[in-house]
């Protein structure tokens, strides 16, 4: 399928000195492990969004670029390196996320918790995360440290999970951010189109996230990367991605992020400070 003219993407992180820096701090980003279209802005801009507990995955989600096998142990140097390289760069709001770690008895999220208490003194934290099996205390330990924002992503329908996530579960997905919300976090979602749904089911997975009390959506166009196992089924107009953006907020959504190249991180900061009080 030809790729339209509305989709520009700009994967040209080398010799960028925010990445040397990373490099420096033996820190990585999900912009550069999932091939996020707009790294080259966001680099440029001197923003990046963390990615904690390695740079391999447990799981097998078909649409994405993240190495898949045997992680290693955490790292707990990791949130400690994280601080130094925020307070280096004075970053004002830092996205910290993982990849699925089934293999680590909380999911990892005692390595977010860690990472959150670190940076508390120093910027405000949203956190991108796993679903931790499903697990309310490994939720707990991630909100009783207070990140500003609490992000976890359901990707896609739930009629495509089979194909498109085999070890993820729409409805665990749905209860944790409802979870979340009932402990009192600022909460965050989002999704990708173009692989096969239609209108009526962008509309539903949206109507299940506001039920859940999601605050905050990102909904962006599924372009597939190097290798990737899914192809593109449709690829959206920016009109239609204007009409998601107005029922989402027809629905309550307090938040909204619509077009082709959004992506959950994308502009978090500015999301974040929509709703609520976020250091200026």
């Amino acid at each position: 399928m030809r790729v339209p003219s509305w989709i520009k993407t700009t994967y040209s992180p080398q010799d960028n000195e925010l990445m040397k820096q990373l490099r420096s701090f033996r820190l990585h980003t999900i912009c550069e492990e999932a091939r996020c279209p707009n790294i080259g802005e966001c680099f440029g801009s001197g923003t990046a969004t963390f990615l904690i507990l390695g740079r391999i995955c447990t799981r097998n989600c078909r649409f994405c670029a993240i190495e898949k096998g045997k992680p290693l142990p955490p790292d707990e140097e990791e949130p400690r390196r994280i601080r130094e390289i925020v307070r280096k760069l004075g970053l004002k709001y830092v996205v910290i996320t993982s990849p699925s770690r089934d293999d680590l008895d909380d999911g990892g999220a005692g390595q977010f918790a860690a990472t959150i208490k670190t940076l508390g003194d120093v910027t405000d934290v949203e956190v991108l995360i796993p679903d931790f099996g499903g697990s309310i205390n490994s939720l707990k330990q991630v909100i009783i440290e207070s990140p500003a924002v609490l992000n976890h992503n359901v990707e896609t329908i739930s009629r495509l999970y089979p194909k498109i996530r085999p070890k993820a579960d729409y409805k665990r997905s749905l209860r944790l951010l409802q979870n979340a919300k009932e402990m009192e976090a600022v909460t965050k979602s989002g999704f990708m189109v173009g692989l096969g749904e239609g209108m009526d089911e962008i509309i539903g997975i949206m109507r299940d996230l506001r039920d859940a009390g999601v605050d905050i959506i990102t909904v962006g166009q599924y372009i597939r990367p190097p290798g990737g196992k899914v192809k593109v089924e449709k690829y959206l107009t920016p009109e239609d991605f204007d009409d998601i953006k107005t029922i989402a907020r027809e629905m309550g959504f307090r938040g909204v992020a619509s077009a082709p190249l959004v992506r959950s991180s994308y502009k978090a900061r500015q999301l974040a400070k929509s709703i609520q009080k976020i250091s200026a």
